[in-house]
């Protein structure tokens, strides 16, 4: 009966809240928080109420092991399970819906409030734990002390973990890279979608989702594009000897016919067609031309080759076939 009437009043706050809502994005945001607060009430009241309901059983007190001087149950075991899970809850719910007024309010930036989010999110996970730790009647003190012993062997065995694990923590706090930007890896574009103590995730639009481990920002070179102008490139290496003037007056006309049958390629700033380098028995064009985004670049560099390539067959234009390097 009192878990059909904590049920019923779920109902009825949810029904309240989703009438109330659509005023605005900020009182939406509120009563999102609200709703969720009280689905986890009711259910954590109806776990409450079933231990109340039960509190004179035995086997709810029945002792399962000794932890020094505690007997642990399967009341303690609730208990410790329900102070994780609910600060787990409580803080996930205060940083989405609260602490994002907040930083919207004051202006702070994006991946500041990320990061004070995730260190806010970790400290809190870390008190709930050492509290159902000792409930259950663990001494932290001699855990800290075997985990300080393991640490060693640890830390030989499992380096790349460590590393990225304190690799996080650096990027959280130093901030070389934030959600949200744009940045390339390996010739890939993608934009941040969240910074993980061990690794990071990021949407591309060809690839799909990349995971990479947190190491790899503070040891690499890394582009970061937000912000900066995206371009399409093509580069072309053509035998020694051919009419260079010729050459680029043919990739000037590829672009030209490339250009409206691509979306996403920006007026301006003008396409760039340049002469960049003699290789061997070669001489090597590079053409660039601004683009709103990744999935733009890829499309018109693709167009542009299809051109450039009947252009230069039905003119007599030989490629070269020395490797072409990249010259920027």
């Amino acid at each position: 009966m009192f878990a059909g009437v904590i049920l019923t009043a779920k109902w009825t706050v949810n029904l309240l809240v989703k009438k109330k809502s659509g005023n605005s994005v900020h009182h939406d945001r509120i009563m999102q928080g609200v709703s969720s607060l009280v689905n986890w009430a009711a259910f954590y009241g109806i776990i409450i109420l079933f231990l109340f309901y039960f509190s004179r059983e035995k086997w709810l007190f029945y002792t399962l092991f000794t932890a020094g001087e505690v007997d642990v149950t399967l009341y303690l075991l609730i208990v410790a399970f329900l102070t994780v899970s609910l600060a787990n809850r409580i803080v996930k719910v205060f940083t989405k819906y609260v602490l994002t007024s907040v930083y919207e309010f004051y202006g702070v930036d994006r991946g500041l409030g990320y990061s004070f989010n995730r260190m806010i999110y970790y400290t809190v996970m870390v008190a709930a734990l050492a509290i159902s730790l000792t409930t259950v009647g663990l001494d932290l003190t001699a855990a800290a002390a075997m985990l300080g012993v393991l640490g060693i062997g640890i830390g030989f065995g499992l380096r790349n973990i460590a590393g990225n694990f304190i690799s996080g923590i650096i990027i959280l706090f130093e901030r070389p890279i934030e959600v949200g930007e744009v940045i390339e890896i390996n010739k890939k574009i993608g934009k941040i979608e969240s910074i993980r103590l061990r690794s990071t995730i990021i949407r591309t639009a060809k690839e799909g989702t990349l995971i990479v481990p947190n190491q790899y920002f503070i040891e690499q070179i890394i582009k970061n594009r937000t912000g900066s102008e995206m371009l399409a490139q093509v580069q072309i290496s053509v035998v020694y000897g051919t009419d260079t003037e010729k050459v680029e007056k043919l990739l000037r006309e590829a672009v030209a016919m490339a250009i409206p049958k691509t979306k996403g390629v920006l007026s301006a700033p003008a396409p760039d067609i340049r002469f960049i380098d003699f290789r061997s028995n070669a001489m090597n064009f590079l053409i660039e031309v601004p683009v709103a985004n990744s999935e733009a670049k890829q499309k018109f560099e693709s167009r542009l080759r299809h051109g450039i390539a009947a252009s230069f067959y039905k003119n007599g234009i030989e490629l070269a076939l020395t490797p072409l390097l990249t010259s920027e």
